[in-house]
């Protein structure tokens, strides 16, 4: 398949599926099967575009870190919470994150663990969506430094390719007690540096390689990747918002199961 075509597929899956509760590291690494491509040669480029889909939280919310920067210069309470919740959120996945990097990696590469990681987490939405009994609006400003952390505890286990970042933060607030719009969004916002540092990681890894331009995979397709992750994924983070505030998750629970039990079908043949 021409790499500039499939740069173009791979930023629709990224932008349509990072903000979700699917996993859009998992639904990456399944498409390397559809697409008949090599996942350990799109790697870096997988990574890179999330900062498209992270571009369209900044662009969305604009006008809330415009308003927390001024706050922070006034020396605001509440923007100061907010920072410090981001802070706290993102704290125990970039500790994690960098002593289990390689075991990271290895799970990456298997698609049957993606598979498995679609159902059981599936299977928890469900159930956290039937207990959960979550409080009245807050906004990430207001929450206490308890759930910050304990969000950030639960995004840990989005290492787990197929887990979902944004399913496993999302329902870890729910599960404390958060309504389902801060929720929402203290996953988009916590989504910011976690990407950020990831990327950064990944591209500094990758550097001799990327400023050689040897790989297959160049700036080219990276470019064109983050462009269009960008544009789907503006389109999909204020439609999931509203959608979620009304009628819950539990269609993308049931999205998971079938797309899990599918590719677990097919994967054994």
């Amino acid at each position: 398949m021409d790499l500039i075509i499939t740069a173009i597929l791979l930023g629709i899956v990224e932008g349509l599926t990072e903000f979700i509760p699917v996993s859009s590291t998992g639904h990456l690494i399944l498409a390397s099967e559809v697409f008949g491509y090599d996942a350990k040669t799109w790697a870096v480029f997988n990574v890179v575009i999330q900062l498209g889909a992270i571009l369209a939280v900044v662009v969305q919310y604009w006008r809330t870190f415009w308003a927390v920067g001024m706050g922070l210069l006034r020396m605001e309470r509440v923007s100061l919470i907010f920072v410090r919740n981001v802070l706290l959120g993102f704290l125990p996945s970039a500790v994690l994150g960098l002593l289990l990097k390689d075991q990271i990696r290895a799970m990456l590469g298997s698609p049957m663990i993606v598979a498995w990681a679609l159902i059981l987490g599936g299977i928890a939405i469900l159930g956290i969506e039937r207990v959960a009994k979550p409080g009245g609006p807050s906004g990430v400003g207001q929450l206490p430094m308890r759930q910050a952390l304990g969000v950030g505890l639960f995004q840990c286990v989005s290492m787990i390719p197929g887990v979902s970042r944004s399913g496993a933060t999302i329902m870890g607030a729910l599960a404390m007690g958060i309504e389902r719009r801060t929720a929402a969004e203290f996953s988009f916002f916590l989504a910011i540096p976690t990407m950020l540092g990831a990327t950064t990681l990944e591209l500094w890894d990758s550097r001799a390689e990327l400023m050689a331009g040897t790989g297959p995979v160049g700036w080219t397709e990276i470019a064109v990747g983050f462009v269009v992750a960008f544009i789907v994924a503006l389109a999909v983070i204020k439609a999931f918002v509203a959608y979620v505030s009304r009628a819950g998750f539990a269609p993308f629970a049931w999205y998971r199961i079938a797309a899990g039990a599918l590719a677990v079908f097919l994967l054994s043949r």
